[in-house]
């Protein structure tokens, strides 16, 4: 990567919180651009009090996770004096992105079309639940809700095994990664046309859209679609943890895993000897399986699956995934410092440009710790910021 990051000299207008418009403006932050974070004086991003955390409290790691190299002014948009600050920034930013529910932007008097009138070339970025039209669009968006009604909560490997949330927000991510995407294809067209555009994700669609093969295949045959399912993959439990396996890529793969297993060649079984009988008699397949791994150990069976090129992995926690040599052979783990003087750890940008990460670190910032250099770059002099933090204004 060269020594000045793409998007360097771009501003960004952050009015987003939690997790779908802060991952996205993180990426932002990440390769460049200066993103300016609009927080409420007092308690800003809701994710700074998510969670109780000592002795961090609103630094918190799961409110650093979201963003660093950003740059906090604290803002109260309700007063006249606050919202018009926010006019000037806008009126020279590239991007600003909210992911307010729909119509609030609108009532504030920051809608696409009031905002192009002052700045045309600005890009109007948009994070909703369910979009901004429609029966749901008035409801409040969340990552769990999302999972839910899209069908990704009803999708599971075993139909008798009980509904429930999974634990990482794949919604969020998903939608704010999406977000950044149409920014930057904004952004390229603005460079021919000159103008901006309107950017719009919801966490309802970005689940659809995850679901793209498992969709088309509901569409087209209304047949359900679960690689879960598949008769020869699954999760294993062993004599000291579990593996997962998956029988795939292989032009005989049955016959392969009986010999892995050591075990007669069960593609000869009249019971499994074509994928629609292995189908139907999955839960004897797996049966046998579950039966054979529990005799040894996690290693033994991953070292003699691979020998059969079988595709196959350990079950992981976290902290063992993260403390794994590819992880630092990936340089996936970097180091900031906050303002307090404590290290900040987190899990760094998965894109590799040019060979090579970004390592733009800049900590998290403190609720408001650049209010004031940021109102000096709009004009403001030092009396004037004083008499704007003495009416609450800013903070």
């Amino acid at each position: 990567m060269s020594s000045t990051l793409p998007l360097s000299g771009m501003r960004v207008v952050d009015l987003t919180q939690a997790m779908l418009g802060p991952c996205a403006t993180q990426v932002l932050g990440d390769y460049g651009a200066d993103v300016i974070k609009i927080e409420r004086p007092g308690s800003g991003d809701l994710m700074r009090w998510a969670l109780p955390d000592d002795p961090d409290g609103p630094d918190n790691p799961v409110f650093g996770s979201l963003n660093r190299n950003k740059r906090s002014l604290a803002l109260d948009l309700k007063s006249t004096e606050g919202h018009q600050i926010l006019i000037e920034l806008l009126r020279h930013a590239d991007i600003v992105a909210n992911n307010f529910r729909a119509g609030v932007m609108e009532r504030m008097g920051l809608s696409y079309e009031q905002l192009a009138e002052i700045n045309p070339g600005i890009i109007y970025a948009v994070g909703t639940g369910f979009g901004r039209s429609g029966p749901n669009a008035h409801k409040g968006g969340q990552d769990i809700l999302a999972q839910a009604v899209s069908g990704v909560m009803a999708r599971r490997s075993n139909p008798d095994e009980p509904l429930s949330v999974y634990p990482t927000a794949l919604a969020d991510y998903a939608a704010g990664m999406h977000l950044v995407q149409g920014i930057l294809l904004a952004l390229l067209e603005r460079q021919q046309s000159g103008k901006g555009q309107e950017v719009e994700v919801s966490l309802y669609d970005a689940m659809l859209a995850m679901q793209m093969q498992e969709a088309s295949m509901w569409l087209m045959r209304e047949h359900d679609l679960n690689w879960g399912a598949m008769p020869l993959s699954g999760v294993f439990a062993t004599t000291d943890g579990a593996l997962v396996m998956v029988g795939a890529f292989k032009r005989h793969p049955l016959r392969d895993i009986s010999m892995a297993l050591g075990i007669e060649d069960l593609s000869q079984d009249p019971r499994f000897d074509s994928m629609r009988q292995m189908v139907k008699n999955r839960s004897e397949l797996q049966a046998i399986f579950r039966q054979r791994f529990s005799q040894q150990g996690t290693t033994y069976w991953i070292e003699v699956l691979e020998k059969h090129d079988l595709l196959c992995a350990p079950v992981r926690s976290l902290g063992e995934a993260l403390a794994d040599e590819q992880t630092a052979v990936n340089d996936m783990v970097m180091a900031m410092t906050h303002p307090s003087g404590s290290s900040l750890r987190a899990v760094a940008t998965p894109i590799v440009i040019g060979g090579t990460r970004t390592r733009r670190a800049e900590a998290p910032p403190r609720l408001g710790e650049h209010s004031d250099a940021i109102l000096a770059e709009l004009g403001y002099d030092a009396e004037a910021i004083a008499v704007l933090r003495s009416r609450g204004v800013v903070a």
